[in-house]
């Protein structure tokens, strides 16, 4: 639905959102922050829209009777220390907190005489503040949607078959850890474990020594079903609150000597970073494009997989990029280096798939659930979202811009990954930085 909210003429009283490369007034992302001044990291945390360079807080707006209605409703939900109760209500709230807010900071909005006075209480400068989860996150499921990363992955195994006879057929997935989700910025330390290389008779106990990104997209889940009832197709996409930027690191060398027979565990459970923002469906409905069609010869999803409006509408354009920044770097002033670019459109499945499947033998989502969609890449090796994939499982090394090399990466090193959405006619729009330095 393309409203007055996504018009590029519009342009914010707070000045730093006009042309922001991320948060522009048509973008209006929610998240959970502490303001400044706040006695301990989590005090005072509360629901906050991102503007610029600065943070709408919608408790303060509330405080001072800027909502009336189903806004004053969905501005109640969003104004505590998560954002569950909001994702809970569906999207009538959500897109009239959107709608309320956009005319609240918008430089000709109804209301701009009244609000423009009270700047100093509703609008924070963003890096004074303290960034959150912005839900408490009950269950993650991370999925193997990037059909790409899937190949790269199976083709070390056999060049010849690739992927697993099922790829095609259901979007895989398996139940990761909630309990390990930290917001972008919190150190990830390095895990301990067994791994065993391929030439070593046996395993061995210590620290992992091919760590690893994975540059996913985070999807928020919002209204759940009921155990036992599956969502169909046709209303999946809508149980979509929205979307952001995950890294679900992976101890690879772990990963590879406990998988068998049951899967990823201590490997992939030690840590998991997202970005603080969340970008509403809303925000991203300019980007709606699309599923690209299947490649001749592969089977067509099973009837709950498949709706015809879903394959037209349900995917996004979403441009993304994966960054490595050494300590080396960090302590020389330099910028860091691009690894990778891709864009969503490169996944196997939309994510309204992925929600059919997940609740299609009964099993019940929640509000606040997240999606991992699984490593994106592109198809050449300027788009693959992994180390694993760019240096071939540690046989080829990357060398960046700083004249270092890598495998895997080292103490210190930090990931960072970006996100973009542009089309002609609309104002572009970013997904704010998903980002963590190994210690």
């Amino acid at each position: 639905m393309i409203d007055e909210t996504h018009d590029a003429k519009r342009k914010s009283w707070v000045a730093s959102a006009d042309g922001h490369s991320e948060f522009p007034l048509q973008n209006l992302p929610l998240g959970v922050f502490s303001p400044p001044g706040a006695t301990a990291p989590d005090a005072g945390a509360r629901g906050g829209v991102a503007i610029g360079d600065s943070i709408f807080d919608l408790r303060a707006a509330l405080d001072a009777g800027l909502f009336s209605g189903d806004a004053q409703a969905a501005a109640v939900a969003a104004a505590g220390p998560t954002l569950n109760p909001l994702m809970a209500r569906g999207a009538t709230l959500r897109r009239a907190l959107r709608r309320r807010v956009f005319d609240l900071l918008a430089e000709d909005g109804s209301d701009a005489a009244r609000v423009r006075p009270l700047a100093s209480r509703l609008v924070h400068p963003a890096a004074a503040c303290t960034l959150h989860l912005p839900a408490a996150v009950g269950n993650f499921t991370d999925f193997f949607a990037g059909i790409h990363h899937a190949t790269n992955g199976g083709r070390r195994r056999d060049p010849n078959n690739p992927l697993n006879p099922n790829y095609k057929y259901v979007p895989v997935a398996y139940h990761s850890r909630a309990s390990s989700v930290r917001p972008s910025g919190v150190p990830v330390r390095r895990p301990h474990g067994q791994r065993k290389l391929p030439d070593e008779a046996a395993p061995s106990y210590g620290a992992c020594r091919k760590l690893d990104y994975e540059l996913e997209l985070a999807v928020w889940i919002g209204p759940g079903n009921a155990q036992g009832e599956p969502i169909p197709i046709a209303e999946a996409g809508s149980r979509v609150f929205g979307l952001g930027l995950v890294n679900d690191w992976s101890a690879r060398d772990i990963q590879q000597w406990e998988s068998a027979p049951l899967g990823p565990f201590l490997g992939k459970s030690f840590g998991s970073t997202v970005s603080p923002w969340i970008v509403t469906a809303e925000a991203l409905e300019p980007f709606r494009v699309a599923q690209p069609p299947r490649p001749a010869g592969d089977p067509r999803p099973l009837p709950y997989l498949w709706d015809d409006a879903d394959q037209q509408n349900g995917a996004y354009d979403i441009a993304l990029e994966a960054f490595i920044l050494t300590a080396s770097m960090r302590d020389k002033g330099q910028p860091p280096h691009r690894v990778s670019h891709s864009n969503t459109t490169d996944l196997y499945w939309t994510l309204a798939q992925l929600v059919a499947h997940h609740t299609s033998g009964g099993c019940n989502l929640v509000p606040g659930d997240l999606f991992g969609t699984g490593t994106i890449s592109g198809p050449t090796p300027e788009g693959w979202g992994s180390l694993s994939e760019q240096s071939a499982d540690g046989t080829r090394t990357l060398t960046l811009h700083s004249g270092e090399t890598r495998t895997f990466l080292a103490d210190g090193d930090e990931a960072i990954f970006r996100a973009h959405c542009r089309r002609d006619g609309f104002a572009a729009i970013g997904f704010g930085e998903c980002r963590a330095r190994i210690v």
